[in-house]
């Protein structure tokens, strides 16, 4: 496997890291859409990168390079809503391929919506039926926004999807979007404060095991889960956890799960200011910190990682990559046993992923 990327969006513009084939060696190239907020990002197969871009002034956009972020160019089509639906794009949260069509983009959105591209971007259609059920008037938005920010499809049957929606809950299909089935058994639900005290489902970041597509994963908001049956039920794997609460959670191909614990959720830093990743290596039934290299008892970094501020490449061992919102980017390339920052203090840290090239 040769070198490897790390790109990170943050509120100020998209950065990008290129390490060598140790992933010890890094370097960083200069700020690409300094001003706009990188809420999303993504490389596909054909190494055209995506941005989701937002401007207080402009909305939401969509910005692509062809040429390694050497030029950017604004795509026409993205992701609307008609006129008259009363919803509007307000954020882009999560870009994939998917595992069936390199050329096919799957976006989810602030107003949550799900949509499809088959054009590798130039082009967008909303899956409409996830958002037309009876009980969307009771979607209810958590604190940022009505989002849909999680697509998990299957390796082998690309048919069947998972999307986690804030603060709504977790649905599936299995025909390719035609319908959907909500799968919230076992989730805990929090009082929204509405009228009427309907209450919501909160998933933070859903995973999916690469090696057993009917096993997922969830940091919760106030809960870490697992479901061995496609998400139809969920159970707690929190033992060893100094806290339930966090944003991300990140699993390697070997089935190593990552998750960055916070003190709480009115207190979102880490625990006594102590920078912590936390890994499983059987399936949540434990977890050990992973710590070595990472700041000390005497660095306090009160701190948080935010929902896809967390990234895993595809090497064996996994290399794990973790900015925060102080702006560091925190890399392991052995799995988490130990850590070394990577150049530069940044902006306040949205999202980050990792690619072999």
């Amino acid at each position: 496997m040769g070198n490897t990327i790390v790109i990170v969006g943050t509120n100020k513009g998209a950065f990008i890291y290129h390490g060598d084939k140790s992933r010890r060696e890094w370097s960083i190239s200069a700020p690409h859409m300094p001003g706009w907020e990188v809420s999303a990002l993504h490389m596909d197969p054909g190494g055209r990168i995506f941005l989701g871009t937002t401007h207080y002034v402009y909305g939401a956009t969509f910005r692509v390079s062809d040429d390694m972020g050497q030029t950017w160019n604004e795509l026409k089509g993205r992701p609307t809503y008609p006129e008259d639906s009363g919803r509007k794009v307000k954020r882009i949260w999560q870009i994939t391929t998917s595992p069936a069509d390199k050329n096919t983009l799957l976006c989810g959105v602030d107003e949550a919506g799900l949509f499809v591209s088959r054009d590798r971007g130039e082009s967008w259609n909303e899956f409409k039926s996830l958002a037309s059920g009876p009980d969307v008037k009771d979607w209810y938005p958590g604190n940022g926004g009505l989002c849909l920010h999680t697509i998990l499809v299957d390796p082998k049957n690309a048919k069947r999807i998972w999307v986690g929606i804030s603060a709504v809950g977790m649905f599936r299909t299995i025909d390719g979007g035609e319908s959907w089935q909500a799968i919230n058994n076992g989730l805990p639900t929090m009082p929204t404060g509405a009228e009427g005290s309907p209450t919501c489902c909160c998933p933070h970041k859903p995973v999916l095991d690469p090696r057993d597509s009917n096993t997922l994963y969830m940091q919760f908001h106030g809960g870490v889960l697992r479901s061995t049956d496609a998400g139809d039920s969920w159970h707690s794997i929190e033992s060893g956890l100094p806290g339930n609460f966090g944003f991300p959670m990140v699993i390697s191909k070997k089935g190593e799960i990552f998750i960055c614990p916070l003190q709480a959720d009115e207190q979102r830093f880490f625990k006594d200011g102590k920078l912590r990743v936390y890994k499983s290596s059987n399936r949540g039934e434990s977890w050990s910190a992973a710590t070595k290299g990472l700041p000390s008892d005497r660095d306090p970094q009160f701190v948080s990682v935010l929902r896809d501020a967390m990234a895993v490449d595809a090497h064996d061992p996994a290399g794990v990559y973790v900015g925060t919102t102080m702006g560091d980017v925190w890399a392991s390339n052995d799995a988490g046993e130990s850590w070394m920052k990577l150049p530069g203090n940044l902006p306040r840290i949205e999202t980050i992923r990792a690619y072999s090239v």
